[in-house]
């Protein structure tokens, strides 16, 4: 049996799982996770009622979290692209740089899009500035670490933490614009798009656009 994994190809999580799974070829069952398909749903809420996705289930196995999804895949289904480092202390910097991408990149974009779901009446303006500072805070510190030669996130191998990035700056951009000062930053986000995995999930992705709250550009 292969693993299952419930998710959305909109979700910049899910994002992040499917592109280590395309990396390595691993093969997988998709559930899509659908409000037209209540089954599916059903089975997911039953599996973890919390109800964030993605989450793989492989067995009798529920695994949740992004980052611990490709740590698993790691171990139980290794393949030629390695995402996390034998090398103990190399792995604490992809570790370092992939919770980087999910705290600072991913939550303050998340922010802003879902406030601009909300009714007019109940949207938080403060909490959406400091959001967007954040993200201006967080593009600086990534071009002066980019500063240092670096081809991906951790050094010179694609890893972990650039499955996170490869969507996190990809709707950032989106949400808040990577200033044209962030040059380095700007031709990272442009590797990552390039990558065939990144490239497949950007593609799978195209039909739910108009689901971003704030209009999904054309430039991607």
């Amino acid at each position: 049996m292969t693993p299952v994994l419930h998710a959305h190809p909109f979700s910049s999580y899910c994002q992040k799982v499917l592109i280590a799974l395309y990396e390595n070829g691993t093969p997988f069952t998709f559930h899509l996770l659908d409000h037209g398909d209540p089954r599916t749903l059903a089975e997911f809420e039953a599996r973890w009622p919390i109800k964030r996705f993605p989450i793989l289930v492989d067995g009798g196995r529920t695994i949740m979290e992004a980052s611990i999804i490709i740590e698993y895949l790691g171990l139980r289904y290794p393949g030629p692209v390695r995402l996390i480092p034998e090398d103990p202390a190399q792995a604490i910097d992809v570790r370092m740089m992939d919770r980087f991408f999910d705290n600072y990149v991913s939550t303050p974009q998340q922010k802003v899009v879902l406030d601009a779901l909300r009714p007019e009446g109940q949207r938080d303006p403060q909490g959406v500035a400091e959001a967007r500072r954040l993200l201006e805070t967080s593009y600086a510190w990534l071009e002066r670490h980019l500063a240092d030669g670096r081809t991906w996130a951790a050094g010179a191998h694609f890893s972990l933490a650039d499955c996170g990035a490869a969507p996190f700056l990809f709707y950032a951009d989106w949400t808040q614009p990577i200033p044209p000062g962030c040059a380095r930053v700007h031709a990272y986000r442009a590797r990552l798009l390039a990558r065939p995995s990144m490239r497949r999930a950007v593609d799978e992705a195209r039909p739910y656009r108009h689901y971003f709250p704030l209009g999904a550009p054309d430039r991607d």
